[in-house]
């Protein structure tokens, strides 16, 4: 009787659930995919299928749609159901780190800083790069997409191996400042070699001599 109660709310919900989708698709276990509402948002759970064109592969993504807009994780696959990309979303926008892969494993990661498309300015709390305890807020106007925003990893195939890595700030490339160096570094000339006393008064001795004779051990 329990198990039959159960049923019954189950299915009411997904009733309920369906009857607010103009359109949509059940899966075999009953969920609602697909769903495009009244006012032809897209919103809850979908799968997208794209087929290959002009070159490009074509892949199957899984995820959340709110009020038209991609939301939290989603998940990308290539035609052979291997998995190539997970990405999160924001607004619509990429937000946070998303993975990228290739049958080797982990190729890339990214970092990314989604706007709200509804305001038309954002403000954001920047971390210094050079002081880790220092903060700077600024106010960028909002064009509605996404900006490269922390670290960003490029790794080596089949490998944890770092290739390159690059750090962003809303957009721009940053270059770590060099460490400031307390003392100049002076080039000092080349100390003069002082000549035994002995020599220095061969040298005056002769030095109205036009030739001399050394002896330097040598015989014959």
């Amino acid at each position: 009787m329990r198990w039959l109660f159960l049923f019954i709310i189950v299915s009411c919900f997904s009733l309920n659930t369906s009857a607010q989708c103009v359109t949509y698709k059940l899966t075999s276990k009953g969920d609602t995919l697909n769903c495009i509402d009244a006012g032809g948002n897209k919103r809850g759970k979908w799968k997208i299928h794209v087929e290959p064109l002009r070159g490009n592969p074509g892949y199957e993504e899984e995820g959340m749609f709110v009020d038209n807009r991609k939301e939290g994780v989603w998940r990308r696959y290539n035609l052979m159901g291997d998995l190539v990309a997970i990405q999160n979303y924001k607004w619509g926008n990429l937000d946070g780190i998303s993975q990228y892969f290739t049958v080797a494993g982990l190729e890339r990661e990214e970092s990314w800083k989604a706007m709200n498309p509804l305001n038309p300015y954002d403000t954001f709390l920047v971390e210094d790069v050079n002081d880790e305890n220092k903060y700077i807020e600024v106010i960028l106007p909002n064009d509605g997409k996404s900006m490269k925003h922390g670290r960003w990893t490029w790794y080596r195939p089949g490998s944890t191996g770092i290739i390159k890595t690059e750090l962003w700030s809303l957009n721009k490339l940053v270059v770590p400042k060099e460490e400031t160096k307390t003392e100049e570094t002076k080039t000092e000339e080349p100390k003069k070699a002082v000549k035994p006393k002995e020599v220095q008064q061969f040298e005056k001795k002769n030095s109205k001599k036009k030739t001399y004779k050394v002896r330097d051990g040598r015989t014959g």
